[in-house]
């Protein structure tokens, strides 16, 4: 089996595998981490399979950031967390669990644990929820700046 067969994101990317989905286009799509750390935890990827910051695109690149200012907007207006830590991992070593190009938002408040990766699978009809008004954002969000 080739690394975009087996790889789960490629595997959301095609419809072959479930996601609570909040936003896709031509270059990116984003939806909830299974596993956050928090609520509202949500991944941004690359549609096309890069592995790393190393080999990404410019254009996905491009994508994967400008998507990152507008969902960071929406989750401040639908979690209305006290913080929002923006992390993309390059690497084993630097704590990349699945090898395809994303970026992590996670909204934070003070206290909670200081981790990348949650432990425990949310409930997916709470993800969906979530996905739902997380998308209602990004579109009242793009109507306002036309």
């Amino acid at each position: 089996m080739n690394q975009q067969a087996a790889c789960i994101f490629c595997r959301i990317e095609r419809g072959d595998a479930p996601c609570a989905l909040v936003y896709r286009d031509d270059r990116v799509l984003a939806f909830m981490d299974i596993q956050p750390v928090t609520r509202g935890h949500t991944l941004i990827v690359t549609r096309e399979h890069f592995e790393n910051v190393y080999d990404v695109s410019e254009q996905a690149l491009v994508a994967v950031a400008s998507l990152s200012r507008r969902l960071a907007t929406a989750i401040r207006e639908v979690i209305a967390p006290e913080g929002l830590r923006v992390v993309q991992l390059n690497g084993a070593a630097a704590g990349q669990t699945v090898f395809h190009y994303h970026m992590h938002l996670i909204p934070r408040t003070a206290g909670e644990p200081d981790r990348f990766h949650g432990r425990v699978t949310a409930d997916s009809a709470e993800l969906a929820a979530v996905a739902v008004q997380l998308e209602a954002a990004l579109e009242r969000s793009t109507v306002q700046s036309a």
